[in-house]
C-alpha cells in the first residue's frame, strides 16, 4: 500500500479497512463510460477482496481493464475514509472462501435468509482482488 496525503499512517489506513463494515464503492470505465459498484469487501493481506456473479457489469468491466478506483467512507458524521486506485483480478477458485467471510462479516454468523440465497448462488460467484493499492485518507471527526 502505498499512502499518498491524508492524516493517517498505513497502519490507521489498514486498521480502518479492517474494522470498517460498509461497503466499498469500486469505479471503473468502460465504453459506455464511468460506473461506481458498491460491493462488500473484507481487508486482507495488503488487498480488498470481493465478491460478485461472474456475469456481472463490473466483472467484465475489470476483466477488460483492471484499473480501477475505490472510496470506503461514510455517508454520515464524523466524515472520515480511504479512497485510492489499485488494479483487480478476478480469481473464481477464491469465490468460496471469500463469500462465506463476507456473509459472516456483513451479516453475522447465526443463519440468514439472504446469506443462505447468497451461498446457494456459490458456483456463478467470483472473488474480486484489488491489489497496488495508492491511498488517501480523511478524517474530519476533529471538526464534528
Amino acid at each position: 500500500m502505498i499512502p499518498r496525503s491524508g492524516p493517517w499512517a498505513v497502519d490507521e489506513i489498514e486498521r480502518y479497512l479492517r474494522d470498517t463494515v460498509i461497503p466499498v464503492r469500486i469505479a471503473t470505465i468502460g465504453s459506455s463510460g464511468p460506473m461506481v459498484q458498491s460491493l462488500w469487501f473484507i481487508y486482507d493481506d495488503g488487498s480488498l477482496w470481493c465478491a460478485t456473479q461472474s456475469d456481472a457489469v463490473v466483472v467484465r468491466r475489470l476483466r477488460a481493464d483492471p484499473r480501477c478506483g475505490f472510496e470506503v467512507a461514510a455517508d454520515s458524521p464524523p466524515y472520515r475514509g480511504v479512497r485510492g486506485r489499485g488494479r483487480a483480478t478476478i480469481e473464481a477458485d477464491e469465490a468460496a472462501t471469500i463469500l462465506p467471510r463476507l456473509i459472516d462479516r456483513y451479516l453475522g454468523s447465526q443463519p440468514n435468509p439472504l446469506g443462505d440465497w447468497l451461498m446457494s448462488r456459490l458456483d456463478g460467484e467470483v472473488a474480486v482482488r484489488i491489489t497496488d493499492l495508492t491511498v488517501t485518507s480523511w478524517d474530519y471527526s476533529g471538526r464534528m
